[in-house]
């Protein structure tokens, strides 16, 4: 395969959720031996942590299931949208930022919500934002983009598979 795939996880501040997300599938992906096929970044809708690195107590989460989160903080741009081919937003508050920004021709099956690829959803799309709240936030949202990053992965599989 000759083609690659552009994923970018988006929460508000790129210092929790999404940097979270890139660590756990850059591991899955290199886990496949797909690391050239897909490349993989975060970003937030925010400008508040742009060049920061990911918040401790999510790096500690990430450690404690031997994933390790070396991305810095940058904020998403509408014309991310352009080389993206899949942009995931954590939570609806971030999807709708990302929908206003988005040029209408560049979104068409592009823009998804994070957890509309979770297994286990039950009808709940946002992946809460456990920055104010206790280390167990944290477990939770490592929990639910472990188990939905295999399905994001198989989806951008069949886009790879479609490029060739």
């Amino acid at each position: 395969m000759n083609s690659t795939v552009e994923v970018c996880f988006v929460c508000l501040g790129n210092i929790c959720r999404s940097p979270l997300a890139q660590g756990v599938f850059e591991a899955l992906i290199k886990k496949e031996n797909l690391q050239n096929q897909i490349l993989v970044s975060s970003a937030g809708t925010s400008h508040w942590h742009v060049g920061n690195p990911p918040d401790s107590r999510m790096q500690q989460t990430a450690r404690s299931h031997n994933v390790l989160l070396t991305s810095r903080g940058r904020q998403f741009q509408a014309s991310d949208f352009k080389q993206m081919d899949l942009v995931l937003a954590m939570d609806h508050s971030n999807l709708n930022i990302l929908q206003q920004m988005r040029p209408e021709a560049e979104l068409q099956d592009k823009l998804f919500l994070f957890r509309s690829f979770d297994p286990d959803n039950n009808g709940d799309l946002d992946v809460p934002d456990p920055y104010y709240g206790g280390d167990q936030g944290f477990e939770n949202v490592y929990q639910m983009v472990e188990r939905t990053c295999p399905k994001v992965l198989d989806h951008l599989k069949t886009q790879l598979a479609n490029k060739t």
